[in-house]
Formats: structure tokens, C-alpha cells, sequence
């Protein structure tokens, strides 16, 4: 019998698969051929980003009444900076596992800075994933995990189990692991000490705009 998914479920899943999807696309691409493959990004962006406006709609979480206070945004802004430190520091040989699947250097042939490949990356990895892998991640994995019925759980009464199976799998996405367990552990803990998914989200975005910032300026590409 086929998976049945329910529309809630469908509108946190599919803007993250769709994602994925066209980040394995990307990295299919042969370099120097006549795509380039970087571009699938913006493609992406803007694939991923009307489907999460397809289904605003269902996503109760971010709805009104659920934006964070003063005291939730330092908060989030504190956590996300203290990932950002650990993220960049966390890649010893052993802290590592395989290649990026589709590695992204924003220049050109001259060796010059490309400004519209590196203003869409970075709006995609600042802006458009960390509410989508929020949506994916922690508002329906971690909650899935604790009971299929997802929508019903209140995020402030998840249990270990789903947050550390929901984190493991988290991990698994991304080449840095012990990284990527360190920030899956400190977004959910935010989800789950706040009640509000637009905490780890903002948590998330402040990690990923000031890594994008720091790449930049540093050439550490292999952290994009």
C-alpha cells in the first residue's frame, strides 16, 4: 500500500525534498559544460520558495501570535552566532565525512568575485532554508518522531528520543556532522524551550547569514 501523506505533512516535506532534489541536480552538472550548474541554486530558490507561499497557508507555526519577543530574539540571535563560531571550527579530518556533493565558488574565470551568484546563495542560505529545513526538520520530523499525528504535539513536550533521532538524521545531511549535531541540538532545544518554530528559525538564519558573510571575506568556500 502506497504512503498516504496528509496535506500537512506533504507542505514540510516537499519544498525540502524538492531542495535536495535539485542540490543532487547541481552536482550532476559536469564543470565547464554548457550549464553552469551553480544557477540550479537560484533555480531552487525560487522552485522552493513558491512552494513554501503554495502552502503558507498550512503552516500554523508561523502563523500570527507566534513571533517572538525581545527576549526569544536575543536569544536566537545569541545561539545562532555561538553556532556560527563552532560550525567553522568543527572540521578536523575526523569531524568529517565524504566530499559536498556539489561544491559552490562564486567566481569567474578571472578569478573575480561573481556578486549575483553570491547575492543568490546567500538569500537562499539566509532567508529561504532555514524556514524550510525548520519546517522539515524540527516542526515535523522531531514531532513525527514523538507521534505520527504531528500537528497535535505541542514542541515544548518532546521527549529525547525524538529529538536525538530527528538530530541523527539531520546530521546525516550535512558533511560536517558533529557540526550539523551541535546545530540540530541547539535548534531544537530553542523549539522546544520557546514553543516557537520562528526562534530556531531566526536562530538558524542568523548561523547561516553570518557564514555566508565570513566565506566571503575569507575564501573558505568549502564551507558553502
Amino acid at each position: 500500500m502506497p504512503l498516504q501523506l496528509s496535506r500537512a505533512a506533504l507542505a514540510r516535506i516537499a519544498p525540502f525534498a524538492l531542495f535536495m532534489a535539485l542540490l543532487v541536480a547541481r552536482g550532476a552538472v559536469p564543470e565547464g559544460g554548457a550549464i553552469d550548474g551553480r544557477w540550479i541554486y537560484g533555480v531552487g530558490v525560487a522552485a522552493v520558495g513558491g512552494l513554501l507561499l503554495y502552502f503558507r497557508r498550512e503552516y500554523t507555526e508561523l502563523a500570527r501570535g507566534s513571533w517572538p519577543g525581545l527576549k526569544e530574539w536575543l536569544l536566537a540571535i545569541a545561539v545562532g552566532l555561538a553556532v556560527f563560531g563552532l560550525w567553522i571550527h568543527m572540521d578536523l579530518p575526523w569531524m568529517v565525512v565524504g566530499e559536498p556533493t556539489a561544491s559552490f565558488i562564486p567566481v569567474d574565470a578571472e578569478g573575480r568575485l561573481d556578486w549575483p551568484l553570491i547575492t543568490v546563495r546567500w538569500i537562499g542560505a539566509a532567508l529561504l532554508v532555514p524556514v524550510m529545513e525548520e519546517l522539515f526538520w524540527r516542526a515535523f520530523l522531531m514531532r513525527w518522531v514523538e507521534q505520527p499525528q504531528f500537528e497535535g504535539v505541542d514542541p515544548r513536550r518532546v521527549g529525547l528520543k525524538a529529538i536525538a533521532l530527528s538530530t541523527g538524521v539531520f546530521a546525516l545531511a550535512h558533511t560536517l556532522w558533529l557540526a550539523a549535531i551541535v546545530a540540530g541540538l541547539a535548534y531544537a532545544w530553542l523549539y522546544r524551550h520557546t514553543g516557537k518554530l520562528w526562534v530556531p528559525v531566526i536562530s538558524h538564519a542568523v548561523t547561516n547569514g553570518v557564514l555566508g558573510v565570513w566565506v566571503v571575506r575569507t575564501g573558505q568556500w568549502a564551507f558553502w
